[in-house]
């Protein structure tokens, strides 16, 4: 039941205002009743008695549309926490304003030079917007440079939140006017990504993203073969828990480069979690969601498919610092694991399966998927880990993926060579007789550690057990003629390493060297 309350209430007029007020309230005192105050211009402390003798006899009474003079009163009375109080809002027009940006749950327009609005387009906006406001302000306390919402305010039907972001331009418009700027983009996009991956979030204060993946997980048991669902939970479930930052819908629209600063806007999905699940989002943001119809990618971000392709594959290469190939198929295609799981989930609940073309969106995505569940085996997330094919033709991918991961360490061109050569005699000897004659798989982990700084770096495969440390050391001190052809490989690396350790354990060779820096 609603109550239109008007005018002025104070001491003149209370008597009556009460009397009036009391004749239209029913008679069950657990009525919904609200008081729309939306041309109430005045209450004095009389006025506020008497809502406050109806409310103890009304507990459910609510007051909505109230202007912010008089919801500064409720506030500062203590009004605002007794009772449901709701503002109204002021009204703004988005009537030929840009889009600057979209995302998961609003838009973004801006309204001026100084000001953009995001409009809610969800069915709790208001929860939504305190919701916002809250996580923004934690991720500034944190040290993650972002724009805080400072008004909420009407768009037609809808709610939205007013920001100052002066001069601001989205990275995706700088790649739309200048694509030859995307070197530029890349770095300053990975560099934001970076720290807010590296910025710790207090216990309980956002949301943990892998109990929400764990959920898109589950919906795909009617949609996949028995074996094909349990591989995908369980891949999904064993991803390590993180208290760190992801901003969950990270794509070009949400970053803004403004006169002074590179900001991070639309808060909303702030979560904690592990990257993968970041990068899963950055695929179907560039690549995914755009795969069946290249277009989409122009009409979202305003530039070519083939653009958000190389931005994608360019920011992973960057972000995982490596030029290896294969390091970045492997994270790839991880991501794309959850990316799929994703889509396909949201598009069926969104029935775009009855359309032509969503039906074969969603089947492409699961074909996709089940290609990927027979090959993935693990959707961890180890960026100094590098699964490769233990072959002599990968030797250089591998001491690339090594010298990359030592860049930050200014080692020595000597200790670079020396770790050369241990490198080479490792790995061509597990690509020569671990799997002969067969081909098998070599995990190299790149480990950088503390004070003294150094490096170690472990050899893991499944070939057949050997224990290159048990074999003897040549005599160096025979001559040419009495000394045998091979076995220096291992002496050379023992000598140039500060440690080298051997274990067999669970079917694994595990070949370990350390060198100081």
């Amino acid at each position: 039941m609603e109550i239109e309350l008007k005018g002025r209430i104070d001491s003149n007029n209370t008597q009556s205002v009460e009397e009036e007020i009391r004749s239209k309230l029913p008679k069950d005192k657990d009525s919904q009743i609200e008081f729309n105050m939306e041309r109430l211009e005045y209450i004095s402390s009389a006025g506020l008695r008497v809502i406050l003798r109806i409310f103890k006899e009304y507990p459910n009474l609510s007051l909505i549309n109230v202007q912010p003079e008089v919801y500064e009163i409720m506030d500062m009375t203590g009004f605002t926490e007794m009772m449901k109080v709701k503002r109204a809002y002021k009204s703004v027009s988005i009537e030929g304003c840009e889009e600057i940006g979209r995302g998961a749950n609003g838009i973004i327009y801006r309204i001026d030079q100084d000001n953009v609005v995001k409009v809610y387009l969800n069915e709790d906006p208001l929860s939504e917007i305190e919701h916002e406001r809250e996580v923004a302000k934690l991720a500034l306390v944190l040290g993650i440079p972002t724009a805080i919402a400072y008004d909420v305010v009407k768009v037609g039907d809808y709610y939205g939140s007013v920001f100052e972001l002066l001069n601001a331009t989205s990275f995706a418009k700088i790649l739309a006017r200048t694509p030859e700027k995307i070197d530029w983009c890349v770095d300053e996009f990975v560099k934001m990504l970076r720290k807010i991956h590296a910025t710790e979030v207090p216990e309980g204060k956002l949301p943990r993203i892998k109990e929400t993946a764990l959920e898109w997980a589950a919906f795909m048991k009617d949609y996949l073969d028995a074996e094909e669902y349990e591989k995908l939970y369980r891949m999904v479930s064993e991803i390590p828990e993180s208290n760190y930052m992801i901003h969950g819908d990270y794509h070009t629209k949400n970053i803004e480069q403004t006169d002074s600063e590179i900001l991070i806007i639309d808060m909303d999905t702030l979560a904690v979690g592990d990257p993968i699940f970041e990068l899963a989002g950055m695929f179907n943001s560039f690549v995914g969601f755009n795969e069946y119809d290249h277009d989409l990618t122009r009409r979202f971000q305003g530039f070519d498919f083939e653009i958000g392709v190389e931005f994608w594959e360019k920011s992973l290469a960057k972000y995982l610092k490596t030029s290896s190939q294969t390091k970045i198929k492997e994270v790839e295609d991880k991501a794309r694991v959850i990316g799929y799981t994703r889509m396909i989930r949201r598009a069926i609940r969104r029935n775009h399966q009855d359309t032509e073309d969503g039906r074969k969106e969603i089947e492409m995505w699961t074909t996709e998927l089940k290609e990927l569940l027979q090959r993935v085996d693990s959707l961890i997330l180890n960026p100094n880990e590098l699964d490769i094919e233990a072959t002599k033709e990968n030797l250089d991918e591998v001491q690339t993926f090594i010298k990359e991961k030592l860049e930050e360490t200014n080692c020595s061109e000597k200790t670079i060579m020396q770790l050369e050569i241990a490198i080479e005699e490792i790995f061509v000897n597990i690509a020569s007789y671990a799997y002969s004659p067969e081909i098998g798989k070599v995990i190299v982990r790149v480990e950088v550690s503390g004070n003294p700084v150094s490096v170690t770096i472990t050899f893991i495969d499944h070939g057949v057990q050997y224990d290159p440390l048990a074999k003897e050391d040549p005599d160096i001190a025979l001559p040419a003629s009495e000394r045998s052809i091979g076995g220096l490989g291992i002496f050379m690396t023992k000598q140039l390493m500060d440690d080298l350790t051997y274990e067999y354990k669970d079917g694994q060779n595990i070949l370990t060297l350390k060198k100081n820096l």
